[in-house]
């Protein structure tokens, strides 16, 4: 059984930055393509970056793109989402998912097989 637990998630100040983590145990880490989803208030569950197995590959949604930086590192089974530069409406919850589509860094929702119980990310005006 896979399990995601993600981390780093605070109060910020908008123009300041955060560094999320998620680990993941139960399965061979490097077997996953990973990704970040996040949860706004009142608004649907959005897709923000992917990342395929090798971090070779990467994808972000357009309101993040220069802002926001997807990693991984295997020995350690735990992924990464930089976010600097943050606004008011990155304010959400961030999720963690795993897909077993490993070469790619995948978009939809239903790529993904497992998910974190979520961290909160928000940035104060």
């Amino acid at each position: 059984q896979v399990q995601l637990v993600e981390s780093g998630g605070g109060l910020v100040q908008s123009g300041g930055s955060l560094r999320l983590s998620c680990a993941l145990s139960g399965r061979t880490f490097s077997s996953y393509g990973m990704g970040w989803f996040r949860l706004p208030p009142g608004k649907e569950r959005e897709w923000v970056a992917g990342i395929s197995w090798s971090g070779g590959r990467t994808a972000y949604a357009d309101p993040v793109k220069g802002r926001f930086s997807i990693t991984r590192d295997n020995a350690k089974n735990t992924e990464y989402l930089q976010l600097n530069n943050l606004k008011p409406e990155d304010t959400a919850v961030y999720y963690c998912a795993a897909s077993r589509n490993i070469y790619s860094a995948p978009s939809r929702a239903d790529d993904y097989s497992d998910w974190g119980q979520g961290t909160q990310v928000t940035v104060s005006s």
